[in-house]
This record gives structure tokens, C-alpha cells and sequence, in this order.
């Protein structure tokens, strides 16, 4: 008992950030219809701007409270000068993504010099339940997953600015016929996004080292989890994520890391088979 707790423990602290990764790529997807490639670079961006602001002398955790804020920034400029030219053609908008993502991605390289780095939680250490040993961090994670995934459903669901979301997901010409500030609301809804990413990043930084090509392989499992759960909403996202986080977190240790990946794809693509409208979509008749 004492060894498969603290195993489930942290397929539960993967998991949880792994759905706000996924949250804010969904999102994006589910606002734009496009597929945001440099999610993983915002990613990146959170975890840098902790170590970069630790480096400099601030404490860790202002790092982690303004990492997400910094990212959304660089999003929505990102937004209003790039990537908005790119809605109309979701294909060419993949590929703009992409190459925004790898301009990021080799300046934090460059930055870092190559190599690996680490930075120290802000609450380190165990918790300790007699012989249980529970990590004070992932202990954090899991809490603050659980206040965004809140704080998400109280924005989209029951204020003003969510309405004006589901309406311009919608239908966009009806919105803007309606007065609804549709660009406006694209730009926020891309920089909350990025934002998330930015979260993410900025809670993983203690537990992954920080390198330039961190938010590649987190991509990847995001985009499977999104396809996963669908672009209908938020519902979608965490359930993708759920299922795509836990099984990457627990199939590594009872099978080879590389053998683990290549069945979350197995997995993934079974289950599109059968649900290729995502995990929640309702069954035709």
C-alpha cells in the first residue's frame, strides 16, 4: 500500500497539469478552429520565465505567479500582429503556429546554451502521513488544477465575457451582427490560452528540467487529447486529457518509456475510431 499510493499520487500531480495544458489548447481550438502549434513554446515560456526570474533573485513562487501573465502577454501580441492573418485558412494557421513555436523554441535555446536546468519548488520536501511520504509540490499542482479548472467553468459559464465566447464559437457573423467585439474577444480568449500554457509550464519547472525541447513531446500528447475529447468545450479537454495524462503518466512503469508512448498513440487512435467526434460526442443513430 505504502509504494501504490504514492505511484497513484503522482499519476493524479501528471495528470493535473497535464488538463491544463490541454485546457488551454482546447480552448484555442475550440474558439478558432485552429490548432495552436506553438502551445508547447508557451509552455516553454512559463518554465523560463520562472528559472530566468530566479536567476535574477526573485523567489521562486512570484516567478510562477507572473510566468502566466508574461506568457499571455506574448500571446495575445502574437495574436493581434501573426497569428490573426492566418483564421481563415486553418491549415496555413497550423503552419504559422509551427514556425512561431521553433523562432521560440531556438531563442530559448540560445538563451539557455543547451543545457538542462532545474529550479527549486517553492514548498519542497514531503508531507509525511506516518511511513507515507506525499510530495508538498504535486500536493500544489493538483490543488491549483483543481481552482483553474473551477475558475474556468465559472468564466465560460456564468459571466458576461463567457456568453460572448459560446456565441462567437457559435456563430461568428451572428455575433458580430449582434455587436459582439468578435476580434476582441479571439484576442483574449488566445491570450487565456496561452496563459494556461504558460501556468503549466511554470508548475513543472520543479519537476522536469528545464530545456529548450520540453513543450515538444507535452505537444504532441495535447493535441492527441484534444482530438480525443473534442473541440465542443471545456468537458472535451478535460476528459481528453484525463484519459491521454493518466496513461502516459502510469504506462512507463510496467513497460518501456518508448513502448509507453507508441500505445498512448495506439490507444488514442482506437478510441477516435470510434468516437472520431471525441469522447463526449453523442452516438449517431
Amino acid at each position: 500500500m505504502n509504494s501504490i499510493l504514492p505511484f497513484l499520487f503522482d499519476l493524479l500531480a501528471y495528470t493535473a497539469v497535464f488538463v491544463i495544458i490541454v485546457l488551454g489548447l482546447g480552448v484555442i481550438a475550440s474558439m478558432m478552429g485552429i490548432f495552436n502549434f506553438a502551445h508547447g513554446e508557451f509552455l516553454l515560456l512559463g518554465a523560463y520565465s520562472v528559472f530566468f526570474l530566479d536567476r535574477a533573485g526573485v523567489p521562486p513562487w512570484i516567478g510562477m505567479v507572473c510566468a502566466p501573465f508574461i506568457v499571455g502577454v506574448v500571446g495575445l501580441f502574437l495574436e493581434r500582429f501573426a497569428i490573426r492573418r492566418f483564421y481563415a485558412t486553418p491549415v496555413v494557421a497550423m503552419l504559422g503556429t509551427y514556425a512561431i513555436g521553433l523562432v521560440i523554441r531556438e531563442a530559448v535555446r540560445t538563451a539557455l546554451g543547451g543545457q538542462f536546468y532545474t529550479v527549486v519548488a517553492p514548498l519542497d520536501g514531503p508531507i509525511l502521513f506516518g511511513d507515507l511520504a506525499i510530495s508538498k509540490w504535486r500536493s500544489v499542482v493538483i490543488v491549483v488544477t483543481l481552482l483553474v479548472l473551477l475558475g474556468c467553468w465559472l468564466l465560460f459559464k456564468k459571466t458576461n465575457f463567457g456568453l460572448k465566447v459560446r456565441a462567437a464559437l457559435e456563430n461568428p457573423m451572428l455575433a458580430r451582427a449582434s455587436g459582439i467585439p468578435v476580434n476582441r474577444v479571439y484576442s483574449i480568449t488566445f491570450a487565456f490560452g496561452a496563459a494556461l500554457a504558460g501556468l503549466a509550464g511554470a508548475l513543472m519547472v520543479p519537476l522536469y528540467p528545464l530545456n529548450a525541447d520540453m513543450g515538444v513531446t507535452f505537444l504532441i500528447k495535447a493535441f492527441l487529447a484534444v482530438m480525443l475529447g473534442g473541440v465542443s468545450g471545456l468537458q472535451g479537454s478535460v476528459a481528453g486529457s484525463t484519459l491521454v495524462g493518466s496513461i502516459s503518466a502510469a504506462l512507463p512503469w510496467v513497460i518501456k518509456p518508448v513502448v509507453a508512448d507508441v500505445m498512448v498513440f495506439v490507444i488514442a487512435i482506437m478510441v477516435v475510431k470510434f468516437r472520431p467526434d471525441g469522447l463526449l460526442s453523442k452516438r449517431r443513430s
